[in-house]
């Protein structure tokens, strides 16, 4: 029988919320006892209540919708936004949490890692340590590093670690550093995030890294943001007009055609067109788990129009190769 793998469920370490509060830069944290307030330099505010991700509550959840396995991950805010001091002390907190608690259910978690990315000598070194002792099976990527865009050179070596340990790299939103401009009307979380996922991704591709890193494995969630839609305009631009050029070879679109797409999107028409965009072997289902239920998302995957070998794949095949589940 095909498992059902949820790609992007995620988890929150009380100490590693606890810790949050010493933060006193721009990002603030305020609370305890279980309920914070996350203050992205009052651009964005949310609640965060511990409660909602808890295992025992996300175990429920994937039994009464027929989850198998869920590959967790801690939510924003990453450590890389926080002071120095903070940042890897935070990211051993995550990764710590993470893997003790897929070593109490073996059989129904994988664990991604965090890591302190405003310092790579540092994020190598944890990267190391979350693949070799704590058996985690991917990077936790924001959108930009606070503030840093992913195709900022310093990052390569980080980027050609993961690929050399068969790490893939699961971008996620987080606020824009643009967010200001659409902080009303609650459009950071509705738009703001997608367009700034795609706005990273094109950085990987556009600066050469994806290029430069054949064997670099990158999930860009939520259908692609707006990316799938946008590719024919990207693809004008670069290959007939040739712009945007300078560091690549090969069409965008080639190279995007390695990403695979997570399913979070609770839309048919765009669920189905992200099948018709990357093909059934480039997507994975996933839920955003407690963010937005998985009954929000898992009817639509099923009823995509496909083979039933095509739906075993994008409901758990493909994970299952992905993350190296048995």
């Amino acid at each position: 029988m095909s498992l059902v793998i949820d790609c992007q469920s995620h988890v929150f370490p009380r100490a590693y919320a606890d810790l949050l509060t010493r933060n006193a830069n721009s990002l603030r944290v305020s609370g305890g006892d279980g309920v914070y307030l996350i203050n992205y330099a009052g651009v964005q505010r949310f609640r965060l209540d511990l409660a909602d991700y808890s295992p025992a509550q996300k175990l429920a959840a994937m039994d009464a919708s027929g989850v198998d396995i869920s590959v967790i991950s801690v939510n924003i805010p990453t450590p890389d936004m926080l002071e120095p001091p903070l940042a890897l002390e935070g990211a051993r907190l995550c990764n710590d949490a993470v893997a003790e608690i897929c070593a109490r259910h073996q059989d129904r978690f994988v664990g991604i890692a965090s890591l302190p990315l405003n310092d790579v000598p540092a994020a190598i070194s944890e990267l190391e340590r979350a693949h070799s002792a704590l058996d985690l099976r991917g990077v936790f990527l924001p959108s930009h590093v606070n503030g840093a865009p992913l195709d900022d050179p310093r990052f390569e070596p980080l980027y050609a670690r993961a690929a050399a340990l068969n790490m893939p790299l699961l971008l996620h939103p987080t606020v824009p550093i643009w967010g200001g401009a659409i902080a009303e009307h609650s459009m950071i979380p509705m738009l703001g995030f997608m367009v700034d996922t795609s706005i990273a991704m094109l950085r990987l591709i556009l600066s050469g890294i994806m290029e430069r890193q054949p064997a670099l494995t990158v999930v860009h969630p939520h259908c692609g943001g707006v990316l799938p839609y946008l590719m024919g305009r990207v693809v004008e631009q670069t290959e007939v007009k040739r712009r945007g050029r300078e560091h690549i070879r090969q069409s965008p679109r080639e190279t995007y055609r390695r990403v695979y797409l997570d399913l979070v999107s609770p839309d048919q028409l765009a669920i189905d067109f992200a099948l018709r965009f990357a093909g059934a072997e480039r997507l994975l289902f996933g839920s955003d788990h407690p963010w937005v239920t998985i009954e929000a998302i898992l009817p639509y995957a099923r009823a995509l129009d496909c083979s039933p070998a095509d739906l075993a794949l994008i409901l758990g095949g493909n994970a299952q190769r992905l993350f190296r589940i048995a």
